[in-house]
């Protein structure tokens, strides 16, 4: 993997003028079980995501609403209006793999894999009359 060729913020994905974008690099969750979060939320309102978050049942839920508290304390940074920001694109790509070896019956042993995942959420504001 090389470096990033683009050296100017803003044409980077996520870094346009009202987008928020938050990172988390290395969650020790896979990426499937992180996904049937995630499209939950895309394209709802920050409050709603948040609140949808907060009564989900599962582990997944608690790192992705950290993740989309980060993301809303980014675009507070910015200056962009909390009240009109909604989940414009939520992403969970594949991380490194842990391989461990469990021992089994008759000397053999089997390969356990414990995936990572790093989720991408990115907010930006809704435009006057826009409605998804």
């Amino acid at each position: 993997m090389g470096q990033l060729k683009i050296k100017d913020k803003s044409q980077r994905e996520g870094y346009r003028e009202g987008e928020s974008i938050a990172l988390l690099r290395y969650a020790r969750i896979s990426p499937l079980k992180a996904r049937l979060i995630l499209n939950e939320i895309i394209g709802k309102d920050v409050g709603e995501a948040l609140y949808l978050l907060k009564v989900l049942p599962k582990k997944g839920a608690r790192i992705v609403e950290n993740v989309l508290k980060s993301a809303i304390a980014n675009a507070e940074q910015k200056g962009l209006d909390l009240d009109r920001l909604y989940v414009k694109k939520a992403v969970a790509d594949r991380g490194p793999m842990f391989r461990k070896w469990l021992p089994r019956a008759h000397g053999r042993a089997t390969m356990l894999r414990k995936r990572l995942s790093h989720i991408t959420i990115v907010l930006a504001e809704r435009q006057e009359g826009q409605e998804d």
